[in-house]
């Protein structure tokens, strides 16, 4: 049986849920944070979003703390 291959959107990171390293997607957002419409464009940031395979845990964090 042939292993399988890892995706580039996937890698192994801790899960605290878990308790263990497990396979995680990784992606990357563009959020609007302002509530404005005039001004909602100067407010976007990148987020990194990750979901556990193994319990189904989703987080993000912000990447840019300007």
């Amino acid at each position: 049986m042939a292993a399988k291959e890892r995706s580039p959107q996937t890698m192994n990171e801790w899960c605290a849920i878990c308790g263990r390293e497990t396979e995680h997607a990784v992606s990357l957002e563009i959020r609007t944070e302002g509530t404005n419409p005039e001004t909602a464009h100067y407010s976007r940031e990148p987020y990194r979003l990750t979901r556990c395979f193994g319990c189904g845990e989703r987080r993000s964090q912000r990447m840019n703390n300007a």
